[in-house]
């Protein structure tokens, strides 16, 4: 009886020592937290620390842990909420929280000289690009699909950037940008070797993602190692190249269009743009590995087949709950059957009575309101975080980049057709015209980017650009069309204008929605911000599409009467390059096609006036803090949204 009574003291003193030693492990986990970077404490000892013995000890700090020391079973380390409520930080996250706490100079300076690297190659890609799809959809005979293509790539883009944003928080950096290098090469090649319309269409998909991923990654990474107050300067680095990619671009598809056809313009691209890559790739790798060890890695199922198949069935169930996979398939679905069918219902014959259009149409309205429901009530980790949207630093500038994109889009779709056929410029000089946004928007961009750095505001910049904006409208208006210098000094000089304006708004406006955004939050509002870029080119490319095919047919038919070829008009509007050669300018039949081109463009431009408007007041409705030295503002932090 002593002994046992002698034994049950000694194992209460073993339990108060473990008490007592678990207590000490606590007050240096949080000394640690206080001096250490994330993914610098070892993994062992944070096991430890998650036993159920110690967990209520823990509960008031365990969300400062990294979900990859809480995730031992290869579910993905997305998230964690405790019994109290807290959510972890997601694993990408943590990642690159502590490569920022250890990245040296040179590891920095190739960092950011790959994403200028890459940001030159998709670059100048994509700015040629906008001169190979027209020849591309005019070889199939199909020239007035150029709309539907750039619709279905648009809506695409709508659903890649927030889930590109939520895998580069659970996965990481670098996995995406793999990924989007892969899905990039594989749509151009399908591209390139296309033998119709809906090939060159799915390739298109294809590209659009792997395009979409790079471009949002690139700026994430931007935000990952810049201040506020230096945002705006930095995001333009993956910009910059198209300073000299404007005028290069015109040069390299006369060259290729000279010797070669529109395929290899595009096929070219799987060589040069992998190795372009490299070096982001590279560096990416090397400082993502440089946080690791074989402790955090994540251990794989062992034992039997039974329990690997049961752990990758639950691993694929959390991964789709994560990216909510149900909720992108409606978003892709309701935005596809609504605005596809409006850029095909008219053409040559009209279309709107036929019910191939009008029951897509139909169930893409009421696939809307069932997003929203889903989103709102079901969805476990929402691709659309409404409880951010509540916020007008967000919602006003979600806004003005979609009004930005759905004003120039409306006459920036069809621009280059506009310029071979209506003002009768080169192959070369109608590139380097189409670049002219691009172009202007860097020159000016940086600048800004200076004075934002020194003035730290930025809600007055954008209220002016958006006016500049709405002025380079009434311009376009004013010269829809025409050979004369005149007709064509008023075209170029909109245009230089448009993209001085835009530098004034596009990047100031994702530094204002990103000075809203807690450490958490700011690739998810990146993503957000980047998908109502696309949703307003969807609406604007669409948009231009329906006019176009509503107006522009009819347009030809009757300007074209007074000549006994019958089937002209129907030629210049399904492969307007071709035709347009044989009829020199000052002849008729050109003044007549010129006619019914200015027509439609001024209908365009008109169009873009008027979404200009609104833009103009939710620009006025942004907030204007005071940009800080820091990578978030600090009120951001210190009242972070719940997610």
């Amino acid at each position: 009886m002593v002994k046992s009574r002698r034994g049950c003291r000694q194992v209460g003193r073993l339990r108060a020592c473990i008490k007592a030693g678990v207590r000490l492990a606590c007050v240096l986990y949080r000394s640690s937290l206080e001096n250490n970077p994330p993914f610098a404490i070892d993994r062992g000892f944070l096991a430890i620390m998650a036993l159920p013995e110690s967990e209520p000890l823990l509960q008031h700090h365990h969300h400062h842990a990294s979900p990859a020391t809480r995730h031992l079973s290869g579910s993905p380390p997305a998230s964690t909420t405790t019994t109290t409520g807290a959510v972890s930080r997601a694993a990408g996250v943590a990642r690159m929280d502590a490569v920022t706490a250890k990245l040296t100079s040179t590891q920095r300076f190739w960092l950011f000289f790959g994403i200028f690297v890459v940001g030159y190659a998709y670059g100048l890609e994509s700015q040629v690009r906008s001169t190979y799809t027209p020849y591309a959809t005019s070889s199939f005979n199909l020239h007035s699909y150029l709309a539907t293509i750039n619709v279905l790539r648009s809506v695409v883009a709508v659903a890649a950037q927030p889930t590109a944003a939520k895998v580069a928080d659970v996965f990481g950096r670098f996995e995406v940008v793999v990924a989007s290098t892969l899905f990039y090469i594989i749509g151009m090649a399908i591209e390139a070797t296309a033998t119709s319309v809906y090939v060159f269409c799915a390739g298109g998909i294809i590209y659009q993602i792997g395009y979409t991923c790079i471009v949002l990654l690139l700026e994430v990474l931007v935000a990952d190692f810049s201040s506020m107050r230096a945002r705006v300067f930095f995001s333009y680095i993956p910009a910059l190249p198209f300073v000299i990619n404007t005028w290069l671009s015109g040069t390299v598809t006369s060259a290729v269009l000279r010797v070669a056809t529109w395929r290899w313009g595009i096929g070219m691209w799987c060589i040069i743009y992998p190795i372009a890559s490299l070096p982001l790739l590279v560096t990416l790798y090397v400082v993502d590995r440089s946080v690791a060890s074989p402790e955090l890695a994540l251990e794989s199922p062992k034992g039997n087949p039974s329990n690997k198949l049961l752990d990758t069935k639950r691993w694929v169930r959390d991964v789709s709950t994560q990216l909510d996979v149900f909720g992108l398939l409606i978003l892709v679905a309701s935005f596809s059957l609504v605005l596809a069918p409006m850029t095909v219902a008219g053409g040559t014959a009209s279309h709107w009575q036929n019910p191939r259009i009008i029951i897509p149409l139909v169930v893409g309205c009421i696939l809307a309101p069932v997003f929203i429901w889903w989103e709102k009530y079901h969805a476990k980790t929402p691709i659309v975080p409404f409880q951010l949207l509540r916020d007008r630093g967000v919602w006003a500038a979600l806004a003005v980049r979609s009004l930005l994109n759905f004003a120039w889009y409306v006459q920036g779709n069809y621009l280059y057709t506009i310029l071979i056929v209506a003002f009768d410029f080169s192959i070369q000089s109608a590139t380097r015209i189409t670049s002219f946004f691009s172009f202007f928007g860097v020159v000016s961009g940086v600048l800004v980017g200076l004075v934002v750095y020194r003035v730290r505001r930025l809600k007055h910049i954008i209220v002016a650009g958006t006016l500049a904006f709405m002025m380079a409208f009434v311009m376009l208006i004013s010269q829809p069309g025409g050979a004369s210098s005149r007709s064509r000094s008023g075209i170029i000089g909109a245009q230089i204008l448009l993209g001085l304006a835009g530098g004034l708004f596009a990047y100031p406006t994702q530094a204002s929605i990103q000075a809203s955004a807690s450490r958490d939050h700011v690739a998810i509002l990146t993503g957000l911000y980047l998908s109502f870029y696309n949703v307003g080119s969807a609406l604007g490319i669409c948009l231009s599409g329906a006019i176009w095919t509503q107006t522009l047919y009819p347009a030809l038919e009757s300007s074209l009467a007074f000549q006994p070829n019958r089937t002209l008009a129907e030629s210049m509007y399904n492969n307007p390059f071709e035709v347009v050669k044989n009829y020199p300018v000052g002849s008729e039949i050109r003044s007549a096609i010129i006619g019914s081109y200015s027509y439609v463009q001024g209908l365009l431009c008109i169009a873009g006036l008027c979404v200009c408007v609104p833009m103009i007041g939710f620009a006025l409705a942004l907030r204007n803090p005071r940009l800080s030295d820091k990578q978030v503002q600090e009120e951001a932090e210190r009242d972070p949204f719940e997610a």
